[in-house]
């Protein structure tokens, strides 16, 4: 493989796929493979030929949300001194019905189907993106749209809540 240094990455990557040449434990194919992950934005690559297998991983950020739990409480309220409550809002959570990419608006740019403070019957609040068919998530109360949780072109998953309808 070392001939083959001056041509570019994907000839090089693609000879060694074909079966044309055999990339080994050859670091620098390991660092290529790599270069590629960065320029294509997949977080992992791996083909096996000839009996070898090359398999290259970016490690993604791990992102922790705080998930809220009960707290016991430590410390006692004086007598006479009202501990205050955390509001709490009441009224219906949608909740994605998959798992795709959630959209508040019909198209890139255009107005979104809803905004905090509307009022909303039976309408589409946003739709899901799942495996390229795009998913309406129709209103399943009549209110007002008190909160919501998600942003434009946002991952979802099954169960998540989207918004809250007060």
């Amino acid at each position: 493989m070392s001939s083959d240094k001056g041509k570019p990455l994907r000839d090089r990557i693609s000879k060694a796929i074909k079966g044309e040449s055999t990339p080994g434990v050859d670091p620098d194919v390991v660092r290529e493979l790599a270069a590629l992950l960065d320029e294509t934005g997949l977080t992992e690559i791996e083909f096996e030929r000839g009996g070898v297998r090359v398999r290259v991983v970016r490690a993604a950020a791990v992102q922790m949300t705080a998930m809220p739990q009960a707290a016991p409480q430590i410390a006692q309220a004086a007598p006479g001194q009202a501990q205050p409550e955390p509001a709490r809002r009441q009224g219906t959570v949608v909740t994605s019905p998959m798992v795709g990419t959630v959209y508040l608006s019909p198209q890139p740019g255009a107005l979104p189907f809803v905004k905090l403070g509307d009022a909303v019957t039976d309408g589409t609040l946003c739709i899901i993106e799942a495996m390229k068919t795009m998913n309406p998530v129709p209103s399943p109360a009549a209110g007002r749209i008190a909160e919501i949780y998600v942003r434009d072109a946002q991952p979802v998953e099954f169960g998540e809540p989207l918004m809250l309808i007060e």
